[in-house]
């Protein structure tokens, strides 16, 4: 009879919402989860908390800045002693605060470094695995945003947010078309409002999530287990024929792609 293989799964922004919630699910899989995150003590106690359910040394968090060339080698290297990766979440990502003051270099900045947190990471940590994807049978699911879909409003998803997930969009489609030979797939999840995160600060208030869940068809806001079933299944061996495709996780707010 022959073992079952374990399956390899790395999930960057793994320490805490969708992230952690996404390393949870597929460690409750049966896969080896690699959970990526700058904040070592913070992945150390996911690691915890998920290897309570799913079994010990069913995580591995590796600490990196993911905007930082050196480190994402660094990690790179070290996921790739672990074995083919066979699932790759791009999830790292933050809004992050207003520019400074009303000048144009305060703006640049602030530009910049949402581009570095949310677009550069996928692709700087993409290309250090792109040779260790499993070829065929690799999944590669990138993490965006409705606000890529419709435009972002306000400081909790300010224009160079909204810019830097739709990026994501276009540079993912190339890669479909360019890995799609050797059998892996490439997909963008753009989830809406999921309350338990981080990412809202101090924008969530009550007024705020009845206005977001009032966007909604089904009358609820999502959960980070809501995004984890999703990102179970796009990164599943029965999704092989899903490639190439944003889809829309957010009750209803966004209708279509």
């Amino acid at each position: 009879m022959t073992e079952r293989r374990q399956r390899l799964a790395v999930v960057s922004g793994g320490g805490t919402g969708i992230g952690r919630a996404i390393a949870a699910r597929l460690a409750g899989d049966g896969c080896r989860v690699v959970v990526l995150g700058r904040r070592a003590a913070v992945l150390e106690e996911a690691r915890a908390a998920i290897e309570r359910t799913a079994g010990p040394g069913s995580v591995v968090p590796l600490a990196g800045d993911l905007a930082d060339p050196a480190a994402v080698e660094r990690v790179a290297a070290r996921i790739a002693e672990l074995g083919p990766v066979d699932v790759l979440v791009n999830n790292a990502g933050a809004i992050i605060t207003p520019p400074e003051d009303d000048g144009l270099a305060a703006l640049a900045a602030s530009w910049r470094r949402d581009l570095d947190t949310n677009l550069l990471t996928a692709v700087l940590l993409t290309t250090a695995l792109q040779g260790a994807l499993r070829r065929p049978g690799g999944r590669l699911v990138v993490i965006s945003s409705a606000a890529a879909q419709r435009g972002g409003a306000g400081p909790h998803s300010a224009g160079s947010y909204a810019a830097a997930k739709a990026a994501l969009h276009g540079w993912a489609f190339g890669l479909a078309r360019q890995l799609g030979p050797d059998g892996i797939t490439v997909n963008v999840l753009a989830p809406g409002y999921v309350a338990d995160t981080e990412i809202f600060g101090a924008d969530r208030n009550e007024e705020f999530h009845a206005r977001k869940v009032a966007d909604t068809l089904v009358g609820r806001a999502g959960t980070p287990e809501d995004v984890a079933e999703a990102v179970a299944y796009i990164g599943s061996p029965a999704a092989g024929y899903l490639t190439g495709q944003v889809i829309g996780l957010n009750g209803g707010a966004v209708l279509g792609s």
